[in-house]
């Protein structure tokens, strides 16, 4: 299958809103895939996702590429294989042979699929085809029903194989997919609320109320004396935690998969910020505690020496982990159906320096991969307003609109505006159209992606946070920026200040 086949389905992709037409533009390209390999490649790109994890390949070099081929002719497989080769390449000169394999690919490549490539290598392909939509697409294919593909996706943890199995094999293709011990699954997700109340009313009461760690959420297997840990993503992260292998080999079980997270914590018992916890797990070799030590967390489990658990209720699920973890490697837990006591439960969660809390339900089964109503997140939000210093163009349906802001704060010091960090969330069509006409009546100057912008426009940011980024002159950054509307009632000097993102960047220490 040539590449621009499947550039022409994302194309479709983007600009639809519509999930039954989506999974129609997917399901009509599948159909048309008959080798394995190939079906594997195709479902995995439209998944927004290149087969191999790490190229090595950064935005720049893709941006700096020989001029586009004027006909296509680059197929799916040579592809998947050329990022293969890059993804291998290391030692002496490996920049210039990266260098070089980047050029060899783009220059077979035409204006449509060497965009696509940029954006799939990025990590930004943002098409809207993600697994529930590769699982109504697959069900469309195949005439399989969908709650059977949608629950070996989930046990299976991704898209890919399910449809290569299902495309090849029929039905039958998904008796393979079921919870194994050492295979992570896809984690269950939550819904978001701004109040406890709100969330009781998703979740139904009594519900638990858990508190919500700003750590790693980790999938831990153990068979035996084999110790597997898995990240939010399934990334493999074992050899970097040894504190969690050791905890897990502390439990008195041969088998058993549990849900939890990882967290760095000071002497006093208070959370260090996300980072801290962040780079030592992303840390490839396997530094140990001497450095930052770790603490893991359990919530959930999923399975118990050969009993899978995923389909008890969330309070029955609890009483099997409380039997086997000890409560101080079980995060703080209340049950209650009194909201103002779950909102006070939240208030000293977030005392203490965590997010928020988790309200979970008590009879919902384990949804892995899904985002249902069983659990609900409150955290803690703040907002600001600041200034828009530039936006970037868009991609996908967003092309053509400015889309990307950068956001800056004022600096009392100076009085000049400091970059805080980027969003292109909380942006409806609306927005994107006037901002588009807007930010070109006040540019200052522009580059071939970005519209720099005098500043004159007031936006109200929600986020939940501030980490340290040395990206930023102000050494800080946003942590899930996104807009919640545009203040044309206040002029850049109301604009919210550097000094009050470093006070929440550094709250009060006291507990």
């Amino acid at each position: 299958m040539l590449l621009a086949d499947v550039v022409a389905t994302s194309s479709a992709l983007s600009g639809t809103r519509s999930r039954l037409a989506k999974a129609g533009f997917i399901a009509e390209l599948l159909a048309a895939v008959t080798d394995p390999v190939e079906t594997e490649v195709v479902v995995t790109y439209l998944s927004g996702e290149l087969r191999q994890r790490r190229t090595g390949v950064g935005w720049r070099t893709l941006t700096e590429v020989p001029a586009p081929a004027t006909d296509p002719s680059l197929t799916v497989e040579e592809v998947d294989q050329a990022f293969a080769d890059l993804s291998e390449i290391s030692g002496t000169g490996s920049q210039a042979r990266k260098r070089a394999a980047v050029d060899a690919l783009f220059a077979r490549a035409t204006e449509a699929e060497q965009q696509f490539l940029r954006l799939l290598v990025a990590g930004e392909l943002r098409q809207g085809a993600l697994d529930g939509v590769m699982a109504d697409a697959v069900a469309k294919a195949t005439g399989i029903p969908l709650d059977k593909i949608r629950a070996a996706t989930m046990l299976r943890g991704a898209a890919a194989p399910v449809a290569v199995a299902v495309l090849t094999e029929g039905e039958a293709g998904l008796a393979q997919f079921g919870l194994e011990v050492g295979r992570g699954v896809q984690a269950m997700l939550a819904q978001s609320a701004t109040s406890v109340a709100e969330a009781m009313t998703k979740t139904g009461a009594p519900a638990a109320l858990e508190w919500k760690l700003d750590g790693i959420r980790i999938q831990v297997h153990r068979n035996g004396a084999d110790v597997v840990v898995y990240t939010r993503t399934l990334d493999d992260i074992t050899a970097r935690v040894p504190e969690v292998v050791a905890a897990t080999l502390e439990l008195k079980a041969d088998q058993l998969v549990l849900d939890g997270e990882l967290i760095a914590l000071r002497a006093d018992g208070r959370p260090e910020a996300f980072q801290v916890t962040g780079s030592r797990t992303a840390t490839r070799a396997a530094t140990g505690p001497e450095t930052v030590p770790l603490t893991p967390y359990f919530f959930d489990i999923l399975h118990l020496d050969g009993q899978d658990l995923l389909g008890l209720g969330g309070a029955e699920r609890h009483e099997w982990l409380s039997k086997l973890v000890p409560e101080h490697r079980r995060i703080p837990r209340l049950v209650t159906d009194d909201a103002d006591a779950g909102q006070a439960f939240f208030a000293d969660a977030v005392k203490r320096g965590h997010e928020g809390v988790m309200v979970k339900s008590l009879t919902v089964p384990y949804e892995a991969g899904r985002r249902g109503s069983g659990w609900v997140k409150v955290k803690q939000t703040h907002t600001l307003d600041l200034v828009v210093l530039a936006a970037e163009w868009g991609h996908g349906r967003r092309t053509g609109w400015l889309s990307n802001l950068h956001l800056g704060a004022r600096d009392e010091t100076t009085g000049e505006f400091v970059m805080m960090g980027k969003t292109f969330k909380g942006l409806t069509d609306e927005l994107l159209r006037w901002q588009t006409e807007r930010f070109q009546e006040i540019e200052a100057g522009r580059d071939n992606y970005t519209v720099y912008l005098r500043p004159e426009i007031v936006v109200e940011i929600a986020f939940d946070g501030v980490q340290s980024s040395p990206r930023y002159p102000a050494g800080m950054a946003l942590r899930f920026a996104r807009v919640l509307r545009y203040r044309d009632d206040k002029t850049p000097s109301e604009a919210d200040t550097v000094q009050t993102l470093q006070a929440i960047h550094q709250p009060d220490e006291a507990p």
